[in-house]
């Protein structure tokens, strides 16, 4: 059986398993940021993936700012989550930032707590989800790895890769 096809882009969901960029600097990483939250709705959940240092805050951040978020945006890796507010999609949310680095994973009671982040006026993104990654449902999914000390690799995967492609 065939998965149906992708409702948001027109295209069968195999068509666009992921987008990818490499050698990526700073400056591209934060333009390429700034194209995902061009294509951001309310409702979307970004999970960030890549080990400590390979720019995750710093695609947050490019994205918040793109977003409209005019406070500084950090990382809430002692505090869990922290909140902005901002516009997607011509619509006021909020956007989470939730940082999971410290748990080791989620019961049933921490999962009613990450339902609030998920709010269908929300743009949510975590760092270090993988604690979550069975409660979410399609999340796009940024992974970052270094190439070398200032480059990355980029793989973008889930709709925004589709939004982006179809852009």
């Amino acid at each position: 059986m065939q998965p149906p096809p992708n409702r948001e882009s027109g295209k069968d969901r195999r068509s666009v398993l992921h987008l990818e960029r490499k050698n990526v600097d700073e400056d591209a990483l934060r333009a390429l940021a700034v194209r995902v939250a061009g294509v951001l709705r309310p409702g979307d959940v970004v999970v960030l993936r890549g080990e400590v240092g390979s720019g995750k805050t710093t695609f947050v951040r490019a994205a918040a700012c793109a977003l409209g978020v005019r406070e500084t945006v950090t990382s809430p890796t002692y505090q869990f989550a922290r909140g902005y507010e901002g516009t997607a999609g011509g619509r006021e949310i909020t956007l989470n930032h939730l940082d999971l680095y410290r748990l080791e994973g989620l019961d049933a009671r921490d999962a009613l707590d990450l339902d609030e982040y998920l709010a269908p006026d929300a743009v949510t993104f975590i760092e270090w989800a993988d604690p979550a990654l069975e409660l979410l449902e399609r999340p796009s999914v940024v992974e970052l790895s270094h190439q070398t000390p200032a480059t990355r690799r980029v793989r973008l995967n889930g709709p925004i890769a589709a939004r982006l492609e179809g852009s």
